[in-house]
């Protein structure tokens, strides 16, 4: 079965994975781990964080990494960015695309960014208009759309309201974030239907956590719906730090192998990503979250 549908994987691997890993990964792993995704056909891998080392250690050499990075010709190499300080760092050091984030929950932002909701987008505001000036494109995440870990279940129609906030602002593309992994298909179809009002479907991503093992039913249920875009984590890594509990993303691996049963493209390798979740899992000294990555290795293994 083959559709002419493609559906774009932004890896956030080299950050929202490695973010809350307690051992600093030396900045040539990180390296040599967006190299290697970029040789496996992902052209969206976010990089690494412009937050203040205080907050996320992991990402304290966010400079050194983006000086030494190789960039791929084709290939997007986004970053995050929390304020206009965060921008004008990632700018100095090439950054082409930066990503800011706000959350549907009020108790969330302000643990989270020490600010509430609206002030956090009011802060977006200068960064849009500085990214504008020069050309840089800018991506919006939203935590916390289907629950929160302070605040349970979240209302679609806040969720609704800060996606259409940060699309207003001049996101070009907003994700939506199911932090702490609570979502089932049900849920998150009501959410993306609340969502789809105020921001077309065309510029919405799905980032799914696999807390509850439900990343990759949220995944199809989303795509089902009409989205097209999705955030994932080789080998599953990542976890959110004020989240306690929450896994990490949905594993590349077991999206791409979703997307290929449907006979959607992704332009991705899923040998090659095998790969390099076995080796950043070993690197990390674990065996990767991914079951696909498991399965894929054990039949290798048995032969």
């Amino acid at each position: 079965m083959h559709t002419n549908e493609t559906v774009r994987i932004v890896e956030v691997g080299p950050r929202d994975g490695l973010q809350n890993e307690q051992h600093r990964v030396d900045t040539a792993i990180k390296l040599e781990l967006i190299e290697r995704l970029g040789n496996a056909g992902l052209t969206c891998i976010e990089a690494t964080s412009f937050v203040s080392p205080k907050w996320v250690p992991q990402m304290a050499d966010h400079a050194e990494l983006m000086l030494r990075l190789k960039r791929k010709s084709g290939t997007r190499y986004p970053v995050l960015v929390p304020n206009m300080e965060g921008f004008d760092a990632a700018l100095a050091c090439g950054a082409k695309e930066v990503s800011v984030f706000a959350a549907a929950s009020e108790t969330f932002s302000q643990r989270n960014t020490n600010c509430s909701t609206t002030e956090s987008l009011r802060r977006f505001g200068p960064v849009l208009d500085a990214a504008m000036r020069e050309g840089v494109r800018v991506r919006g995440y939203v935590s916390c759309v289907v629950g929160c870990p302070y605040e349970g279940a979240i209302d679609p129609l806040r969720v609704s309201e800060v996606a259409g906030e940060l699309f207003a602002l001049g996101c070009y593309e907003v994700s939506l974030g199911d932090t702490i992994g609570v979502g089932t298909p049900d849920s998150v179809a009501r959410m993306l239907e609340a969502v789809s009002r105020r921001v077309p479907v065309a510029h919405l991503a799905g980032h799914y956590h696999d807390t509850y093992g439900m990343a990759i039913a949220n995944v199809h249920a989303s795509y089902a719906f009409g989205v097209r875009v999705f955030d994932a984590s080789i080998a599953g890594l990542g976890g959110c730090p004020y989240a306690t509990g929450a896994s990490g993303n949905v594993a590349t691996e077991d999206v791409v192998y979703l997307m290929q049963g449907l006979g959607v493209s992704t332009g991705v390798d899923l040998d090659r990503l095998v790969e390099t979740s076995d080796w950043i899992s070993g690197v990390l000294g674990r065996k990767p979250a991914s079951k696909v990555a498991r399965a894929v290795l054990a039949k290798r293994t048995s032969h």
